[in-house]
């Protein structure tokens, strides 16, 4: 029997069933393409399953090219064009799935991430997509007519492939190397791999002051990098044992570069110096009262603290000076940290396949027809609040659109 007629040649064979994979399969199934989706997991989509507090924060409304890191950032223009936050917005709506916007665009499910889940199930069940779950990939090579996957349950063959097994964060989920290992297979270049959207850490004597601080959660402006690679966000910073957390830090950990420093203004809208300055003449308030009118008191205890700073002298008492260096190190405390928390507790993987061995439109490799790269895989990152996921779907529908 030839490859063609048998049960095991496809049009399209997707590896990988997490958010790009699923909405591939679907947008490729429903063409009329014969297409099977494998993943290793036993439990379907782990990832969307947990993201968002479990809630999904599926998309964000005001998803752009400018949200989005990459070594060549005009490559992601081309799908996130052709399928917006308001297209998947639509499908989440046709599915009755109830949402709300909770800060800045991000969009989450009122209930529960299996929603989402649910939903791209029934999308590749309309596509008519066959499974195989669990399911081990060991080879991809070249064949006469397509490619052929040398897989646990047996070899298949198909026309046309994507690699959608994303990057390597949160391994304890099944996150493997797999989409570089690939890549490395058929000589693509892959753009460095690091942890992003991760929890920074520090060397533990000089954070030793500041562990009393852990728990403690307030909004500030964070910034890393200088000129023209310089990137500030303003979020909720949280203070951890082993360093800072929270949407602040995660946003800027995709910028930060190891040996960096990063600064942090923990009251945004007050010139701290100034008004501590202008208070010697208008209040017999000690420092640390003074500044629990802005700041937690528990904040502000372990800042004067560890800052050598004495909370009972009266602000008039005070030096110029001595003030000027407190408000440098409220509005502006620079801080060095020695490292990350790693993919462990990373929500994403900066770098990737380099977007320059792929077609903007179609997300195919150049050099290899019928290979294609999509969502996590590929070097391009996204912001925190819901930007990956809007990647993983515009990035499936160009790859699931295009297939022959």
């Amino acid at each position: 029997m030839s490859q063609e007629n048998s049960k095991s040649y496809f049009d399209l064979i997707v590896i990988g069933a997490g958010a790009a994979g699923m909405m591939c399969a679907a947008t490729a199934g429903q063409r009329g393409k014969r297409v099977l989706l494998i993943d290793h997991a036993v439990k379907l989509a782990e990832k969307i399953r947990i993201s968002g507090g479990g809630r999904c924060n599926f998309t964000n409304l005001y998803a752009g090219p400018q949200n989005f890191l990459s070594d060549n950032p005009h490559f992601c223009k081309s799908a996130l064009s052709r399928y917006t936050p308001q297209d998947f917005l639509s499908l989440v709506k046709r599915y009755k799935i109830a949402f709300h916007e909770k800060h800045k665009g991000q969009l989450f499910c009122d209930d529960s991430a299996e929603e989402i889940i649910r939903m791209l199930k029934s999308e590749c069940d309309m596509g008519k997509v066959q499974w195989r779950m669990p399911c081990s990939v060991q080879t991809v090579a070249k064949a006469e007519k397509g490619f052929e996957i040398q897989t646990d349950q047996g070899v298949v063959f198909s026309k046309s492939v994507v690699i959608a097994t994303g990057g390597l964060s949160i391994p304890k989920i099944g996150a493997t190397d797999f989409s570089f290992r690939i890549a490395k297979e058929f000589e693509l270049k892959v753009i460095a791999l690091r942890p992003a959207l991760v929890p920074l850490t520090f060397d533990a004597d000089s954070w030793e002051p500041f562990v009393p601080l852990s728990g403690i959660s307030l909004e500030v402006d964070i910034e890393t990098g200088e000129k023209k690679n310089k990137a500030v966000f303003r979020e909720d910073l949280l203070f951890t044992h082993r360093g800072l957390s929270g949407p602040a830090v995660l946003q800027i950990s995709s910028f930060w570069q190891p040996g960096q420093a990063i600064r942090v203004n923990l009251l945004p809208e007050v010139d701290v110096a100034q008004d501590l300055i202008d208070a010697k003449s208008t209040t017999k308030k000690n420092l640390a009262n003074y500044l629990a009118a802005f700041l937690p008191v528990r904040l502000v205890d372990g800042l004067l603290l560890a800052h050598g700073f004495d909370g009972s002298l009266r602000i008039a008492d005070m030096q110029d000076k001595r003030l000027r260096l407190l408000g440098e190190k409220l509005n502006r405390w620079e801080l060095l940290p020695n490292g990350s928390e790693g993919y462990r507790k990373a929500e994403v993987t900066r770098g990737g396949v380099d977007t320059r061995e792929l077609s903007q439109q179609s997300m195919m490799v150049n050099k290899v027809p019928g290979l294609y790269f999509i969502g996590e895989a590929v070097d391009v990152t996204g912001w925190l609040g819901g930007f990956n996921f809007q990647w993983a779907w515009a990035s499936g529908v160009a790859a699931g659109t295009a297939i022959e």
